[in-house]
């Protein structure tokens, strides 16, 4: 009897944990996370209650991003919106001793060298919020609108390309987004395949 009531609470357990980490859906609340940024401290998604929040993930030696950043599209991106009052939070989730993974200085460094100007470059070495956000790709990009809701995920453009010279032909996804959060209207296309390099977790 003893085991049959282990067996019962291992399987209410496993329930719970699963159910715990349900996908994240565009149009409902997007879970709160805490990182290390570059500067060496703390920073929550919380923090920044009230305002559009873009989520980028990011990997400096995967070809996509350099795509991205080699002509300066994502350091433009990330300048304009935090202009208007947008938080950009790039996250890097790459795993100790794999492709691109960081620690705060090569972090700190990386900003400095790419001309990037996110609000923060946040660390997820364990990978536990790329997982709790299903990020796959990178870049792989999520916008968090005032309330608090996921408005937009996927790709940042729709070209799936690494060539730079497809980036004036793309669709800005995460550009028309934006613009459109700040006018005040819904998100045309909120949901898109994104694409990039895996992360590496």
């Amino acid at each position: 009897m003893h085991l049959f009531k282990h067996i019962v609470l291992i399987a209410a357990t496993s329930l719970f944990a699963v159910s715990a980490h349900a996908a994240v859906k565009v149009g409902e609340a997007a879970p709160n996370f805490t990182l290390t940024a570059e500067d060496g401290k703390s920073h929550s998604l919380a923090d920044y209650k009230g305002k559009t929040v873009v989520l980028e993930w990011t990997n400096a030696e995967c070809p996509f991003v350099k795509k991205h950043y080699s002509g300066g599209n994502m350091q433009g991106l990330q300048k304009t919106y935090t202009g208007k009052d947008v938080v950009w939070l790039s996250i890097n989730s790459s795993a100790a001793g794999k492709q691109g993974a960081l620690d705060t200085a090569s972090a700190a460094a990386l900003l400095k060298e790419k001309s990037a100007s996110p609000t923060h470059l946040l660390l997820d070495g364990k990978g536990e919020v790329g997982r709790l956000y299903e990020a796959k790709t990178t870049p792989h990009m999520y916008i968090v609108d005032k309330s608090g809701k996921l408005s937009y995920a996927g790709g940042i453009d729709s070209v799936p390309s690494a060539d730079p010279a497809d980036i004036a032909t793309a669709t800005p996804f995460v550009k028309n987004a934006l613009d459109e959060l700040l006018a005040g209207k819904a998100v045309t296309t909120a949901v898109t395949k994104p694409y990039g390099c895996s992360i590496k977790y």
